[in-house]
């Protein structure tokens, strides 16, 4: 069976919704990989204001369990969904309000896409869940960012290989801010590495141009310690690596969060609005 990335990649649609595409801030280091290229969205003017991204922020919190913050997810796609049952395909300006990014840190878990491989996990003491993503299997723990963005790829550009490329694009940027000049991308590879140590992964699903799930960057040595139970994304004899292991200074996931942030809002030129996050408890949902 076709893994479900793959069946998106395969999308004939790859419409651009922006016309003139002006270079980023940092060099794009991918010339031509075999999954598509990154190219510059134009954020002249004030486009930024028509695509106010809500932030759902837990990094200061407790990590959660997997499945809550899938289900969480879920929810937020639901109302996107909801919202094109109802025709609005084509007009951005009723995207507001429904585009939304969380960022937390999850408890213990191995995470297997929907063709993944599960000769892949060695450790049977961490809890194993199938989702449905595309990638082969990852691990999401405590010193790791975790970064969700659920948004409507019609506002952007509707091509799910200039996605993945710039959600790689995103983890340059924000790496660099932290100091991390030598992070890369490499070929026919998805993810980011340094040192050929993998120090982000990515793996998404897409529902009428509705993204899910994203991206995991290792932030401390503590995100490390169970991808030994692994192979992680199905490359065997590769290592992986954390951000503190590249910086002068450690830094904890809140602290790389600022970052991220600005990566992301230059990235998809977008204005993040920070969400009231008191009255939500994503394990109630477990």
């Amino acid at each position: 069976m076709m893994p479900l990335l793959l069946l998106h990649l395969y999308m004939a649609a790859s419409v651009n919704a922006f016309k003139n595409p002006q270079p980023t801030l940092y060099p794009t280091l991918l010339k031509g990989q075999q999954l598509g290229a990154f190219e510059s969205l134009d954020c002249r003017g004030d486009i930024r204001d028509d695509r106010i991204v809500k932030l759902f922020d837990f990094t200061n919190a407790k990590p959660v369990h997997f499945r809550g913050g899938w289900t969480f997810q879920k929810n937020l796609l639901s109302r996107h969904l909801d919202r094109l049952k109802l025709g609005d395909e084509d007009n951005c300006s009723q995207f507001n309000g429904f585009d939304a990014i969380v960022m937390l840190q999850h408890l213990p878990v191995y995470t297997l896409g929907t063709a993944s491989d599960p000769n892949f996990v060695l450790n049977d003491e961490v809890e194993v869940v199938r989702i449905d993503r595309g990638g082969e299997v990852t691990y999401h723990g405590p010193g790791q960012l975790v970064v969700y963005p659920i948004i409507d790829l019609r506002a952007y550009k509707q091509d799910i290989h200039w996605y993945m490329r710039a959600m790689e694009e995103s983890i340059l940027i924000a790496l660099q801010k932290a100091g991390i000049d030598d992070a890369m991308r490499e070929d026919n590879l998805t993810g980011i590495w340094v040192k050929r140590q993998k120090i982000a992964a990515l793996g998404i699903k897409a529902r009428r141009w509705v993204t899910q799930h994203g991206l995991a960057i290792n932030i401390t040595p503590e995100s490390l310690i169970n991808f030994e139970g692994i192979i992680p994304c199905g490359l065997e004899g590769r290592k992986v690596t954390c951000v503190n292991n590249h910086v002068q200074k450690a830094l904890l996931v809140s602290d790389f969060v600022k970052h991220m942030k600005e990566a992301l809002e230059e990235v998809f030129c977008i204005k993040l609005q920070e969400a009231n996050i008191d009255e939500i408890n994503l394990e109630s949902s477990i």
